[in-house]
């Protein structure tokens, strides 16, 4: 991060006294941050607090003109190198969203080609308001990546999600940012498909099946990949937490979506980490109405779903293919297996009855099996080490292949 530019733009809610540590944070990490702060912000925290940590202009006027020479909104905006919004209220979002600019920080956004990220914070009830997640999906869609609140104790005395995320965590996601760049990556530039989570099989309107994974693994492999400057998309039932600029999401429920989504993408792509964990089978038959309660037992007929990882092995050009396998015996058996009837490059495969392994933990042990013949066990580590490992050697990989090519 070291010289970075950092635009920190700071609005009116009581999360902004953490803005003073998260510029404290950037700051020695070797960035240079220069911070807006809004009218409502002024009633909680200072700009010579700021100024003063620093050691850069705090700016909170539009019409402050500093150096006659510029227009101080249009210089902010070219000059920084990553804009961030910390907090940033419900109403600063909607302003964004609606392309609104009555104030020092509204023009400048409006004004900079940085890429811009927000950290939201607000009461859990706001948060969830529909006008609120429209003006979000807005923003998503408009290129804008979002920090995700946590989960803690509000000042409003509420419980939820809400809080500013912690200055820490921010600056760690910067720091993940600008070090992409100097990554020695042979993933920079690829298309590369993830995807994970659970999928959804509608019985009627009210029911489904479906299994407990929460998309945990997938979204450290996309994050991983964007870190290493690939272009990923990451198809999920499962909004992801936190999302780089390169990821996009696409929203899926069934099996039959998630088919349709990757295969529509698949004659593009470079490498696809098929990490989800797919219903095999759906009911024949999805009723209209809720299946109203009966005497006796209810039996229910299913059919099998397009097997993915099947079909995309048997339409596989130059494509590298990574598939996961969640057993519960047997592993590298079933491993071996898979990886020789789906036509996959690798097979990434775990016990999910190992304690610290499986669906909705932070943590994963894996057995990934190669094409080459190599099996590479890995201990109980982070869902995001278990990201560097694989995209290590899917990299070695394709590395591999591409010399053999020359």
């Amino acid at each position: 991060m070291n010289g970075k530019k950092i635009l920190l733009g700071v609005t009116g809610g009581i999360a902004a006294y953490k803005a003073i540590a998260l510029t404290s944070k950037l700051t020695q990490a070797g960035a240079q941050v220069r911070v807006i702060l809004t009218e409502g912000a002024q009633s909680f925290v200072t700009p010579l607090s700021f100024q003063a940590i620093s050691r850069q202009p705090v700016y909170t006027d539009t019409f402050d003109e500093k150096d006659p020479s510029k227009i101080a909104h249009i210089d902010l905006a070219d000059w920084a190198d990553l804009v961030i919004v910390a907090p940033a209220t419900a109403n600063a979002i909607a302003k964004l969203a609606h392309g609104l600019a009555d104030d020092m920080l509204s023009t400048t956004l409006l004004a900079t080609t940085a890429p811009v990220w927000i950290a939201p914070a607000m009461n859990v009830h706001m948060y969830q308001h529909p006008a609120v997640l429209r003006n979000i999906q807005q923003l998503a869609q408009d290129g804008i990546q979002f920090i995700e609140p946590s989960e803690g104790y509000l000042a409003c005395g509420y419980v939820g999600k809400g809080r500013l995320e912690e200055p820490e965590k921010i600056t760690d996601i910067v720091r993940a940012y600008f070090e992409q760049d100097d990554i020695p990556s042979s993933l920079k530039g690829m298309k590369i498909i993830v995807t994970s989570g659970a999928t959804k099989e509608m019985i009627d309107p009210v029911r489904y099946i479906t299994n407990p994974s929460t998309g945990k693994m997938g979204e450290a492999i996309a994050e991983e990949a964007a870190t290493r400057g690939a272009n990923v998309t990451l198809i999920s039932a499962i909004k992801p937490q936190t999302m780089s600029s390169n990821i996009e999401w696409v929203n899926v429920t069934s099996a039959q979506d998630m088919f349709e989504e990757v295969m529509a993408r698949y004659s593009e792509s470079d490498i696809v980490v098929k990490s989800a964990a797919v219903s095999d089978y759906r009911p024949a038959i999805t009723h209209q109405h809720k299946v109203k309660k009966q005497d006796g037992n209810l039996t229910i007929e299913f059919e099998r779903t397009k097997d993915i990882l099947l079909t995309l092995g048997e339409q596989k050009t130059s494509q590298y293919l990574v598939g996961f396998a969640a057993e519960t015996q047997d592993v590298l058996r079933y491993a071996k297996e898979k990886l020789v009837r789906k036509n996959a490059d690798m097979i990434v495969a775990n016990d999910i009855t190992a304690a610290g392994a499986g669906f909705a933990k932070d943590t994963n042990i894996v057995t990934i099996v190669k094409k080459n013949g190599e099996v590479l066990s890995l201990p109980l580590q982070s869902k995001k080490e278990v990201a560097q490992k694989l995209w290590a050697e899917v990299e070695k990989d394709v590395t591999h292949r591409r010399d053999l090519m020359l």
